[in-house]
């Protein structure tokens, strides 16, 4: 069975993959013989995730690009296919957001999340397939959606309009790279605690989510890691495209 799951050989390239669920499906991915391409805005935190897949024994090199820049996203993947040759599996987990009331939300504010959570992943798939499609490659892209996607939540407007985005764009995208022998899908996380979901966390808040969530707790990042792999690998997964995987304590089952 171990085999079914074997990345051994495969690059990844992680978008994201410097933030908390990120690193944690990277660091999954290289524990089975993935190299990790980590890129990030943040140069720093990028190197940070690469020394403790190194430490664990894995091969991973940081990159810096902006998603939300087409001329970054066209530089960075010209210097991974220089560092490993070509690539087989995108994760795209970058992910913006904010609390901002509807009635307060500004324009400035939409797009920048947009930029970000959409149209950047949009413009990743776009360069990243061409290229997995010029070197003659199978591949899987790995979407990282939100609860909020299907479930509109409160105080988070915009980002959940920009997750159900990544979602019907996932399944149109698996239709369209399909042929190619390109997989698409992708993941709804629960509520995993981050830096960038914290600050909406109020007692009262908590006690909704734990009320509408049967596993009665938050996950833990490497409960990602799972479903992460078996999408990543050709073995396992090689029928699946276009699923919307949950990955939530059973949240989205959940009605009155």
């Amino acid at each position: 069975m171990s085999n079914l799951f074997d990345l051994t050989g495969k690059t990844v390239v992680a978008f994201g993959g410097n933030s908390v669920l990120g690193s944690s499906i990277t660091k999954g991915m290289s524990e089975h013989g993935a190299n990790i391409a980590i890129v990030g805005r943040n140069i720093e935190k990028a190197k940070q995730v690469v020394q403790e897949i190194e430490e664990a024994g894995g091969k991973a090199k940081a990159f810096q690009a902006d998603v939300s820049k087409r001329e970054s996203l066209e530089d960075v993947a010209k210097e991974i296919e220089e560092w490993a040759g070509g690539f087989d599996i995108l994760l795209n987990a970058p992910g913006k957001n904010s609390a901002t009331p509807f009635f307060e939300l500004g324009e400035e504010e939409w797009d920048d999340i947009m930029d970000v959570n959409l149209k950047g992943m949009m413009v990743t798939c776009q360069i990243f397939a061409k290229k997995m499609i010029e070197q003659g490659r199978k591949g899987s892209i790995i979407n990282i959606s939100s609860v909020s996607s299907t479930t509109p939540l409160s105080k988070v407007f915009t980002y959940s309009v920009s997750k159900a985005g990544v979602n019907s764009m996932t399944q149109f995208l698996a239709r369209e790279l399909a042929p190619n022998g390109i997989r698409v899908n992708a993941i709804i996380p629960g509520f995993f605690p981050a830096e960038q979901n914290r600050k909406i966390l109020s007692e009262e808040r908590i006690d909704s989510i734990m009320n509408h969530t049967p596993m009665n707790r938050f996950g833990t990042p490497d409960e990602l890691q799972g479903a992460a792999v078996w999408l990543a690998s050709e073995k396992a997964s090689s029928f699946v495209t276009g699923a919307l995987i949950r990955v939530d304590g059973g949240f989205g089952s959940m009605t009155i």
